[in-house]
């Protein structure tokens, strides 16, 4: 028994989000007793499997090969398939990424094993099962998810859950650390065949993602076009954070999908989100579940966006921005 975590990662750096699961899962695992196993997948991925060691894990199976070099979920789902049945540990916990959440939603129904999506907080029942916390009805309901066995089953229960950026802190990473790294036996060949990969998703190249900002500066309809997210750009710059936006801008082309926040985006949650020129549909409020802070500037005072904003402006972003931007400068000094 044992609890293993699934590392995400883009071309062998660890998302953020990864630590954080692992983090927690050493915390788990201390409460029961039981070892933290890794699961690292891709090509070239020794040095993320040190890394897991570094930041917690007892023992980290390997699966490194070359048709795993870019992310395809049903080759992904098959490795996790594999490492369920070489370690038969009794939670499954990953970093609700869009990739993780894929395979772990494929394997779910594949094994037929219980899992809660998109969590916010893990905790142990009194019977040694997993407790999941999510938000259901577009952030407007937070549960608890509990999977009952019988009272014999409980503690043996095999049980997946996937956890969103953000909601633990990252723990101390230990050099010191040692742990057992070893390849994860299973046939690799064809394993990629079923998927092709087309077109890789653009990165924003010194740009900080969404998913992982403590701040976000978000821009919707009302940016007018591409131009419009250079004010906000350079807030973010200022202040360290992201650029977001809402779907009708990306569906708009003006800015790229990676940017997209909303229920067929990415959930996050930062300690500041100031929205711009967004109306605030329920699709996009999806996404917020759990941020901090949220302010919104829109020139529309009955906009649904101020609904949920613990401070609002009404006025035009393009005027309000660029002072919010000169007035943070003078304040940090920069």
């Amino acid at each position: 028994m044992s609890i293993l975590v699934f590392i995400d990662h883009s071309q062998g750096v660890a998302k953020p989000a990864s630590w954080e699961v692992l983090g927690k899962a050493r915390e788990l695992a201390g409460a029961l007793g039981l070892p933290v196993v890794g699961l690292v997948a891709g090509y070239g991925v020794d040095g993320l499997a040190n890394e897991a060691v570094a930041y917690g894990a007892n023992r980290v199976l390997v699966a490194d090969e070359p048709s795993l070099a870019q992310f395809r979920v049903h080759a992904t789902a098959a490795v996790l398939r594999a490492a369920i049945e070489v370690t038969a540990p009794r939670f499954v916990l990953g970093p609700a990424t869009s990739g993780a959440r894929d395979a772990f939603a494929l394997v779910a129904c594949e094994l037929g094993i219980g899992l809660a999506p998109d969590c916010q907080a893990l905790g142990l029942t009194d019977g040694g099962g997993l407790a999941a916390d999510r938000a259901v009805f577009s952030g407007n309901i937070l549960t608890t998810v509990v999977f009952q066995g019988s009272p014999q089953q409980e503690s043996t229960l095999c049980i997946m859950a996937t956890v969103r950026p953000r909601s633990y802190a990252i723990p101390p990473r230990d050099a010191r650390r040692s742990g057992e790294i070893m390849p994860l036996g299973m046939p690799v060949e064809g394993l990629a065949d079923c998927e092709e990969v087309l077109e890789l998703e653009p990165t924003q190249t010194g740009e900080v993602s969404v998913e992982n900002a403590g701040i976000i500066i978000a821009g919707g309809r009302g940016v007018k076009g591409p131009e419009g997210f250079g004010p906000l750009r350079e807030l973010a710059q200022m202040l360290g954070g992201a650029v977001g936006a809402s779907r009708a801008a990306v569906d708009a082309g003006w800015i790229a999908y990676p940017a997209q926040v909303g229920q067929t985006g990415k959930a996050v949650r930062p300690d500041l989100y100031i929205a711009c020129g967004i109306s605030g549909a329920i699709q996009h409020l999806a996404g917020l579940s759990g941020t901090r802070v949220v302010v919104a500037v829109n020139k529309d005072r009955d906009a649904p966006i101020f609904g949920i904003a613990q401070y609002g402006v009404v006025g035009d972003l393009f005027e309000v921005i660029p002072a919010l931007t000169e007035a943070f400068r003078a304040r940090l000094g920069r």
